[in-house]
Formats: C-alpha cells, structure tokens, sequence
C-alpha cells in the first residue's frame, strides 16, 4: 500500500485496548437498516486525501451503501497509525487495510477482521543485477539491500523474512536502505547489490524497461501474503458485524467489481474470503525480529 509512514512513538500515545461495547437491541434485529447505525465511517488506511479516496474507491463506497443499505461516509487519515488512534476514538468504523497495517491495530485497538480480499501475486521478490555474482540470499550477508519502506508488508516485511528464512541477522549482518519508489532504480545504476519488495512492482519494472527476468533474476520468492482485510472497531455491535460480513459475501461480486480500477490492479482476481486473526503470525514474527515485539504487544 502507498505512502504510508511508519510514526512508531505515535501509537505509543494510544491508549490500550478497549473491550467491545454492545448494543442490546441491535443484534437482535433482522433489519440491517434498523440495526446499523445512522451511518457507517469508513477508510483505507493507504489513501491520505479525501480526493484519492473518492476517485479510487467511490465505486467501492457506493457498492458498500446498496449492500449493506446504510450511508458510508469517507474518513481520510493520515497514516494508519492515525486510523488506529479514529478507531480507539471511536471516530471510524470500518477500514480497508493491509497485514502489516491490521496487525498494529489490532494489538491497539482490539479492530475486528471481518473479511479478507485476496491480492494475487502478492508475495515478495528480492532479485540482483543480471551481472552480479550474488545467487542466494544468503550471500547478501555484507551487502546492500534496497527495500520499500519500513512497515510495508510486500515492500519490508516480506524481504526481511526471506533474510531471516535463509539465517542472516536483518539487524546487522546486511545494510538496508529504504527507498521507496528509486530502489529498482538504485539496483540498475549499481548504487545497492539486491532490491526486495513486491512481486507486481517487480514485474512492473521489467516491462516498462523492456527488460527480460534474466536482466534482474530474482534469487528468492516468497510465498504468497496474508491478505489485505476489512477491519471494524471494536465499539460495533458483534451480531452488526456478523451482519456486514455476511451481506458482504453474499454480495462480493458487486464489491468485487468496484475494485478492478484501484492502482496497479491490484484486487483484479482477487475474491473475499473469512479473515483469521491466525493468518497474520508471520507478519508478528517477523516485528519481533527485527526488534519491534512490544510494538504489537
């Protein structure tokens, strides 16, 4: 996910997690209209400005509001570690975000997983220059790494845990320098000795350059990432939530569909499938790694 920025002393200020609050009457409708609240505040914790969020997921906020019956109101945030402070506030309900980004919160804010939305090809790359002797990840011991930037889970998390997998120290047996959008870029000029980060940014680049695999070959690819997730606060009723999960299967094609023009295509293919706390582990694995366990704590 783009330009998020990871303000670690920030969510430190944020206050622990709070309990789920009830609401007695709501659960025990079959009304969604009579249930849910007068309306539902809603974010994508990658999207900073109002604008972006109107022209890249207007279409998915409309397709939310005939199927759930129910206002949705665009929240834009400035990180999402500013929507896990909207969440504990109890100023957004339902958020759009990724593992790396959902993790946080759920250890802040006790955030609901109600549903997870498949990326295909989402999964890490880390590849060398076609010149380079490098064949292994192993062998970046000492070296240069480009990555994305820290927290993004394809773009960071994914490449360090191809380190770890093949037994180097991401702490201190390798440089990593973060570089966001200039990493391939850095990798071509011969400035870093690898670049990791996501697949799709991988193959993205090989074809606007006009370039085969074999000019930059990737000598690891991870497994496919935990999904990106929709997330609700705490503070919604659970037979509401229960409620929203269901209309949201019952209605994926529709919702599905209003995601094919998000950037890079990323949702094309993509299907919704049961969001389990569990399947993020890795994600946690990998924060405790590199230093940052108490940071999900």
């Amino acid at each position: 996910m783009k330009r998020r920025h990871f303000l670690w002393n920030s969510l430190l200020l944020i206050a622990g997690c709070t309990a789920a609050t009830s609401n007695p009457n709501g659960s025990s409708s079959n009304s969604v209209t009579k249930s849910l609240p007068e309306k539902l505040r809603f974010t994508v914790t990658d999207v900073q400005k109002l604008e972006d969020l109107q022209r890249d997921y207007g279409a998915l906020r409309t397709a939310l509001e005939e199927v759930l019956q129910q206002k949705i109101e665009f929240v834009p945030v400035e990180s999402y570690t500013a929507a896990a402070a909207a969440l504990q506030l109890d100023r957004l309900d339902l958020v759009l975000t990724g593992p790396s980004e959902y993790v946080v919160m759920r250890a802040r804010t006790n955030a609901v997983p109600i549903m997870g939305i498949t990326r295909p090809n989402y999964r890490t790359v880390i590849c060398v220059s076609g010149n380079s002797k490098i064949a292994s990840v192993a062998e970046l011991k000492g070296k240069k790494l480009a990555m994305w930037k820290v927290g993004s889970t394809s773009g960071y998390l994914g490449p360090t845990k191809l380190l770890i997998d093949a037994g180097l120290d991401p702490k201190s047996d390798l440089k990593i320098l973060t570089l966001g959008s200039d990493g391939l870029s850095a990798l071509k000029k011969g400035e870093v000795d690898a670049w990791g980060g996501s697949a799709v940014k991988y193959e993205k680049f090989l074809q606007d350059e006009g370039l085969s695999e074999s000019a930059f070959p990737a000598i690891a690819k991870g497994p496919l990432l935990p999904d990106d997730l929709f997330v609700a606060s705490s503070k919604l009723d659970s037979g509401l939530v229960q409620q929203i999960s269901s209309l949201m299967v019952k209605n994926q094609e529709k919702l599905l569909q209003s995601l094919l023009s998000v950037e890079e295509g990323k949702y094309k293919g993509s299907k919704l499938v049961p969001a389990n706390d569990s399947d993020y582990n890795m994600v946690r694995e990998v924060y405790k790694a590199i230093g940052q366990g108490s940071f999900i704590q």
